[in-house]
């Protein structure tokens, strides 16, 4: 993997920086507030482009290749949260919450804009932005601090299926914006949203299957390891082909193997294992290509947005918790924790940018400063959570 343009040792020199620079974080992390999500953004903000140019601006092809390794090794292991036995135990919890941290916030931030002034096509794609959360940070934040109870693998559940919802959203608020211009049809527009969810299911289905065969056949040891990095891998280049979540379809592929393979664990743990590497490079790169000139130009519309975001989420966790039984000081923490938002707001915002290219120095200006900032300050408020909820050891 080369990080620099160099040749020889150079490169595996860096590299090696790289992944030292993530067991440093791995240290302070755990003795400061700032979750080491945050701290390798901001050494990777230093060492890029804007920063000392340790890594130039010609590794952005590497990014997304990094990214995508490190987001589908992270939805294929959020999988493992939707067995049969995990449903039972807190499912119900988990999809209540989910619809109503999303409908909730997508709701607060466009009637928010629109009542501030801001036209309603504007406001509603936004508003459905603004339901894209960060799964990589927030399973990050929760390993590196073990929580009493049953609230991680809660939050878990809410992160893996929350941009599900949030996509078909979008799809919503695209058919819609479409229509109030004269521009779409909403029924086509849907179904493409649709497609693309459909097609993840299927992708995920499709290989999880045989997976799950192949799992139960083998003993412990290398094959493991290569059969699952071949068929996760595998997964994510065939949705990523036909145009699908691969997230999505990763997340899929990780629950149809855990409720059907004989030794389920197994590709968990091989993925486990090789997982962290690729997680510290994805951060080290995302600061260093994190938009931070975007912030100057972020405008009555982004400290709007930022706002209103923040308080969808926090006033949908007030109806969560009364909502879903789980207690007032569940519903009180819940937003704030689901504050992290990355990559799957950069992609509706491109997809809407193409639909509404007027709209493009609009809204990506607003969408990337909010995602610096959000990437930032996200995991923070995140470990804040966990923390809080450990000391005051409240119930289930």
């Amino acid at each position: 993997m080369v990080i620099m343009e160099a040749s020889g040792g150079t490169s595996f020199i860096i590299l090696g920086i790289l992944l030292l620079i993530g067991l440093a974080t791995e240290y302070i992390g755990k003795r400061i507030l700032i979750p080491r999500v945050t701290l390798l953004l901001l050494i990777g903000i230093s060492i890029g482009p804007m920063g000392l140019a340790f890594i130039s601006s010609h590794e952005s092809e590497l990014f997304a290749t990094v990214s995508n390794a490190a987001l589908m090794m992270v939805g294929f292991l959020l999988g493992e949260q939707f067995t049969i036995a995990e449903f039972r135990r807190t499912g119900k919890i988990v999809v209540i919450s989910s619809l109503i941290e999303v409908a909730g916030t997508a709701l607060v931030v466009t009637a928010g804009l629109i009542l501030i002034g801001f036209d309603i096509k504007t406001a509603l794609l936004i508003g459905a932005i603004g339901t894209a959360t960060d799964p990589a940070a927030t399973t990050d934040v929760v390993r590196e601090n073990p929580t009493k109870g049953d609230y991680p693998d809660i939050l878990l559940g809410i992160v893996a299926i929350d941009d599900a919802w949030g996509l078909i959203i979008f799809s919503f608020a695209l058919a819609a914006a479409q229509t109030i211009v004269g521009m779409g049809n909403v029924c086509l527009e849907i179904l493409n949203g649709l497609r693309d969810i459909g097609g993840a299911i299927t992708v995920g289905v499709a290989l999880g299957i045989p997976m799950a065969y192949i799992t139960g056949r083998i003993r412990p040891g290398e094959p493991t390891l290569l059969e699952a990095m071949g068929i996760v891998f595998l997964c994510d280049g065939i949705a990523l082909y036909f145009d699908a979540s691969f997230i999505l379809a990763s997340m899929v592929m990780g629950t149809v193997v855990a409720n059907t393979a004989k030794h389920h664990k197994r590709p968990f743990h091989a993925i486990e294992g090789i997982e962290r590497p690729f997680i510290v490079v994805f951060f080290l790169l995302a600061g260093a290509f994190l938009e931070l000139k975007s912030l100057f130009t972020v405008g009555v519309l982004g400290v709007a947005y930022i706002i209103l975001r923040v308080a969808g989420r926090i006033l949908s966790g007030f109806i969560t918790g009364p909502a879903t039984g789980a207690g007032s000081h569940f519903g009180t923490w819940i937003g704030l924790a689901l504050l992290p938002q990355a990559g799957v707001a950069i992609g509706m915002t491109l997809v809407a940018v193409q639909h509404f290219p007027d709209l493009r120095e609009t809204i990506m200006p607003v969408i990337i400063a909010s995602t610096v900032i959000f990437e930032l300050a996200g995991p923070i408020a995140t470990r804040i959570v966990l923390l809080k909820w450990n000391r005051e050891n409240l119930p289930d």
